[in-house]
């Protein structure tokens, strides 16, 4: 049933750079007559879980028959929450908890949720291959880098370490409604949305990609899996998350062993309770955690134990509502310890 990283990740850059706010997987088989036509499950959000999803709505379509119609979209994890706290979807992929003002936004709507953790990813820096000078990065430096006073103030890469060259470095990362911008700032700045703004922003990350392949000064920023795809093209530094510490690349390894901090997140997918109710959603999600550990792995994401979908699914079947953040960031958080908070709305 696997899908391909390269098919996957294309399909949502394709979408983000056309501008598309949602898409739609077409099932394979004939669709159902009219009169009786398929049902419709709507999933929206973060262009980081979407190969993911979008994969796992492919092949489920494919199971069903066409009785099923699943809508993946990619409006980015902010976009998906606005819309899944109006009560517009069924499911919202997200690169981060949801917030403190999108739980306030599903209360008042009456829209209570599961949080289900779906995987974990690396989110990487990188610099050209032809980089020499820099293979080792602190959590400090990169502070110093993104903080928004930076901005217009700390241009060259001498001015963060006196060895490096004198030369002005061009910057690459995520577009403010992301939540992967949400997440490497508050992991690396220490608030979310706090960044400089004269650097190259997008939310499609093979925009990123090429942009720090082709400039010998470029720094960028993005999910393991589109390092991992451009390898040749890019390098990844090693970071230090404290002052004295070795440097720790990105990797399953590191990421499950909790080394690689503070840039490994979780992600997830949130689901309505009233879509819970729907019989179709409950085989969504069935089909969906029996397929995700091996398709997380196969588009370079960090799967979570056999046993913590195990107890995703019992959490879903015990109507256990709410989120294990309230509210608050995700940042530097193991799976050892995700899977040991207690939810709540």
């Amino acid at each position: 049933m696997i899908r391909r990283l390269t098919l996957a990740v294309s399909i949502a850059a394709a979408l983000v750079a056309c501008g598309e706010q949602s898409t739609e997987t077409t099932p394979s088989a004939p669709a159902a007559p009219a009169s009786s036509g398929p049902t419709v499950i709507t999933i929206d959000g973060s262009s980081t879980v979407y190969p993911i999803t979008e994969a796992i709505a492919e092949e489920f379509q494919l199971a069903n028959q066409g009785k099923v119609k699943v809508t993946v979209g990619v409006s980015g994890t902010g976009g998906g929450f606005k819309k899944f706290c109006r009560g517009e979807l069924d499911i919202a992929n997200a690169s981060r908890p949801i917030q403190k003002l999108e739980m306030d936004a599903c209360a008042a709507s009456g829209v209570k949720y599961f949080e289900l953790p779906v995987a974990y990813d690396a989110l990487t820096v990188v610099v050209n291959p032809q980089n020499t000078f820099l293979s080792t990065i602190t959590v400090e430096q990169l502070k110093q880098i993104w903080a928004p006073e930076s901005q217009g103030t700390v241009t060259k890469w001498n001015q963060i370490d006196p060895s490096w060259p004198d030369a002005e470095f061009k910057l690459y990362g995520a577009g403010s409604d992301s939540g992967t911008f949400d997440y490497f700032t508050e992991a690396v700045v220490g608030k979310a949305k706090a960044s400089r703004g004269d650097y190259t922003a997008s939310e499609d990350d093979n925009t990123l990609v090429q942009g720090v392949s082709q400039d010998l000064n470029a720094l960028g920023y993005f999910g393991y899996a589109y390092f991992a795809e451009n390898q040749a093209k890019l390098k990844a530094l090693a970071v230090v998350p404290v002052a004295g510490g070795e440097g720790v690349l990105p990797s399953e390894e590191t990421v499950i062993s909790g080394t690689y901090t503070p840039l490994a997140r979780p992600m997830f997918i949130y689901v309505s309770e009233k879509a819970v109710a729907r019989p179709e959603i409950k085989q969504f999600l069935d089909f969906y955690f029996q397929n995700v550990s091996e398709l997380a792995r196969e588009v370079r994401y960090v799967p979570l134990p056999e046993s913590a979908y195990v107890l995703i699914k019992q959490h879903i079947d015990e109507n256990k509502l709410g989120t294990v953040f309230g509210g608050e960031p995700a940042t530097a958080i193991t799976i050892e310890e995700l899977l040991k908070r207690e939810a709540s709305l």
